[in-house]
C-alpha cells in the first residue's frame, strides 16, 4: 500500500479575515491592539497550529500578513480607524458590520479598488504596504547580520529605553542561557527582577526554547523576556503564558522593529507630504460650475 501524502493546509486569503477582524474588535469592546486582535481572530477562526505557524517572511507569519491587509482594506472602507499609538477601533459603520451574520467582502475590496482606479490622489495601498515592508525588511536583514554580542547590546539599550534599570549583559552569547538581567519598576512602587535572552533567528522559536529559558532562571528572577529577530510558534506563545509558571514576555521581530522605530534607535523618522489633488481639482470644478464667481 502506497504512502499517503497529506496536503499541507494553506492560510486563508485576506478576504476571509475581514469579518473576523471586525468581530474581534467588537468582542474586545470596540478597540484593540494588533496583538489583541490577532489573539481574538485566532479564537474566532479556530485556525490550526499548522496554519498559525506558516511563515510569510523571517519576522511575520502568513496570518499576521493577511490581518495587516484586512485592517488596511477595512480602514479604507471606513469600518475601522487607528490612532498613532497603534490602537484600532470600530467606527459606527464597522460596528454594524461586526454584528451582521455575514458581510459583502467583494464590496469592501471593490470599494478600495475603485478608489485606486479613479482617484489620482489616493495612495495605492499595495504601494504603501510595499514601501513599509521594504524598510522593515532592510532593518530585519541588518539585525540578522549583527554580531550576537552586538545584538545583546542592542537589546540592553532597548530595555533601558522601555524603562528598565540596572540592565546588564551577563556574558557573551552562545550557551542558550540568560543573556542579561535588569529591573523594571512600575510607577515607582512595584519592581520586578527580569532576565532576558536574545535569539537571532530567521525562523521560529518553539516551545522547547521557552521551557529551556524558564528552566535557566534563578529563583531571584521573577519574569523573563525573550527577544528574537524571527517569530514564535503558537505553542511557544502558549508555553510562555502558562498558568502556574513564571511568565515569559515575548518580543518577535516585528515587535522589535516597532520598538526600535518608536524610540528612534538606529532609525530616523522622515516626514513627507501627500498632495491633495482632489482639493486642487475641486477649485477648478467649482469655477467651471459657476461657484465662487460672486464671492
Amino acid at each position: 500500500m502506497g504512502k499517503v501524502i497529506r496536503e499541507k493546509k494553506k492560510c486563508p486569503v485576506y478576504k476571509f479575515f475581514l469579518h473576523p477582524t471586525l468581530k474581534a474588535l467588537y468582542a474586545l469592546g470596540g478597540s484593540g491592539s494588533n496583538e489583541e486582535i490577532y489573539k481574538k481572530v485566532l479564537s474566532i477562526m479556530n485556525l490550526s497550529d499548522e496554519i498559525i505557524d506558516e511563515l510569510h517572511s523571517f519576522t511575520m507569519t502568513e496570518v499576521e500578513y493577511k490581518l495587516m491587509w484586512a485592517r488596511t482594506y477595512l480602514k479604507n472602507y471606513g469600518a475601522i480607524e487607528n490612532s498613532r499609538q497603534g490602537v484600532w477601533a470600530l467606527t459606527s459603520k464597522g460596528a454594524k458590520l461586526a454584528c451582521a451574520d455575514s458581510i459583502d467582502t467583494k464590496e469592501i475590496i471593490d470599494f478600495t479598488n475603485k478608489k485606486r482606479t479613479f482617484s489620482t490622489k489616493e495612495v495605492k495601498i499595495d504601494a504603501a504596504v510595499k514601501e513599509q515592508n521594504d524598510w522593515r525588511q532592510s532593518v530585519s536583514e541588518i539585525l540578522h547580520s549583527l554580531d550576537p554580542y552586538a545584538f545583546e547590546r542592542l537589546a540592553q539599550r532597548l530595555l533601558r529605553e522601555c524603562g528598565f534599570s540596572d540592565v546588564v549583559v551577563t556574558k557573551k552569547s552562545g550557551d542558550g542561557g540568560i543573556d542579561g538581567t535588569g529591573k523594571l519598576k512600575i510607577k515607582g512602587i512595584f519592581s520586578f527582577n527580569v532576565a532576558f535572552q536574545c535569539k537571532r533567528y530567521r525562523g521560529q522559536v518553539g516551545a522547547p526554547a521557552i521551557r529551556d529559558f524558564r528552566g535557566s532562571l534563578p529563583t531571584s528572577i521573577e519574569k523573563g523576556v525573550m527577544i528574537t529577530t524571527g517569530s514564535f510558534t503558537h505553542a511557544a506563545r502558549e508555553e510562555a503564558s502558562s498558568e502556574g509558571k513564571r511568565l515569559i514576555d515575548l518580543m518577535d521581530g516585528e515587535e522589535l522593529i516597532d520598538k526600535l522605530a518608536e524610540y528612534g534607535i538606529g532609525l530616523k523618522e522622515v516626514k513627507s507630504y501627500e498632495i491633495d489633488e482632489d482639493f486642487f481639482n475641486s477649485l477648478t470644478e467649482n469655477i467651471q460650475n459657476g461657484e465662487y464667481l460672486n464671492g
